[in-house]
């Protein structure tokens, strides 16, 4: 096995194998990553990574969207709900457009749901 293949296992299997609140905090990790590389592309050139980056972070919130358990905590499923359709919205506006205008919005609301999160593990292991 070479090192690149190793590599590629090792993280299949961190992911896989972590519990749910890391992957939560992992997706939003992800997007919020690919919001900056978008944030750092000229929106305008058709050979900028601009809109491959910010489909990327718009499928993660898409799947944390439709990851929602609005069984468990209803109201939290709904304000969640309307806050990934907000990002959605604005990251869509911003492929169409190829104008990153928007994105600063959407990095907010998804690096303060990311802190929260953090919270939250942080009080499940007792650290907080």
């Amino acid at each position: 096995m070479n090192h690149q293949s190793a590599l590629d296992t090792y993280k299949r299997d961190a992911i896989e194998n972590a519990p749910p609140l890391k992957l939560v905090r992992m997706l939003y990790q992800g997007a919020i990553r690919f919001l900056d590389r978008a944030m750092a592309c000229e929106p305008k050139n058709p050979r900028s990574p601009f809109v491959d980056s910010v489909a990327r972070a718009d499928a993660i919130v898409c799947e944390l969207r439709v990851s929602l358990d609005k069984e468990h905590a209803p109201d939290v499923a709904a304000n969640l709900e309307q806050l990934y359709l907000f990002c959605e919205s604005e990251m869509q506006r911003a492929m169409n457009h190829r104008d990153a205008s928007t994105l600063p919005a959407v990095r907010k609301v998804l690096s303060q749901l990311l802190d929260a999160w953090n919270q939250i593990e942080l009080r499940e292991s007792g650290k907080a």
